[in-house]
């Protein structure tokens, strides 16, 4: 079973973690930003198996756990990989920016990889490549540092850029990174996708064949297995 850790960095009230004011007015905390999409990578990795993953935030927002701690918390999982999910700050009101991945100082040919992957998705469907000279870089952090597996740190854009911070408020971005970060996820595990829902129809005589979508260990998942037919307008319920 492939062990993910992921982590929505840090939390609501931290200080000076927002989006600037002048382009964005409600000064929308990164820790938001950062956990919308980590929601979505955990929704969007409910279409494969074998894995099992551990968000090591606090999903309320309303805790701040050290760096030690969250990397004690993926350590104590076994977690076979760790990516940390944040936003970056330092263009000023300027117009530059763009993703970034971080890696430590040294690291091994499969975090390299692993790396690069992920940089490459977030790149493939946000487009967001900014003018970072070393968009793939290196550095003393203690989330990186401190946790015994491989671990990426993404910076998913600027908070104070005039040209990143439109777009990374929007949901549509926010899907569309959760989109490159799963992909590459499930590359890295070599996770395997589930079969796709058998629906009911009518046959011609106007009887009706009922067909079992899945079996689930896990009430979440039929929960939305069930939300997404009924989405589409069909009928299911959850037996056990």
């Amino acid at each position: 079973m492939f062990k993910i850790a992921l982590n929505a960095g840090h939390y609501y009230g931290t200080p000076g973690k927002r989006c600037l004011n002048t382009i964005d007015p409600a000064e929308t905390r990164e820790w938001t930003l950062n956990s919308r999409i980590c929601e979505k990578v955990e929704r969007k990795l409910q279409d494969y198996d074998g894995y099992e993953l551990l968000r090591i935030d606090d999903r309320t927002g309303k805790s701040d756990i050290t760096i030690a701690d969250r990397a004690a918390k993926a350590n104590r999982f076994g977690a076979d990989i760790y990516v940390a999910v944040h936003h970056n700050a330092g263009i000023n009101g300027g117009s530059g920016g763009g993703i970034m991945a971080f890696t430590y100082l040294r690291v091994d040919d499969y975090t390299k990889r692993m790396q690069r992957l992920l940089y490459d998705k977030l790149i493939e469907k946000t487009g967001l490549k900014g003018n970072r000279a070393q968009p793939l870089s290196t550095a003393d952090l203690g989330e990186c540092r401190l946790t015994k597996m491989p671990a990426v740190l993404l910076e998913c854009g600027f908070m104070d850029s005039t040209a990143d911070t439109p777009i990374i408020l929007t949901e549509d971005f926010a899907d569309k990174a959760a989109a490159g970060i799963t992909e590459a996820i499930a590359e890295l595990g070599a996770l395997t996708k589930k079969p796709e829902p058998v629906i009911e129809t009518a046959d011609k005589d106007g009887g009706l064949y009922y067909v079992q979508v899945g079996a689930y260990r896990s009430k979440s998942n039929a929960e939305e297995m069930v939300k997404r037919l009924k989405n589409a307008g069909f009928d299911a319920i959850i037996k056990r």
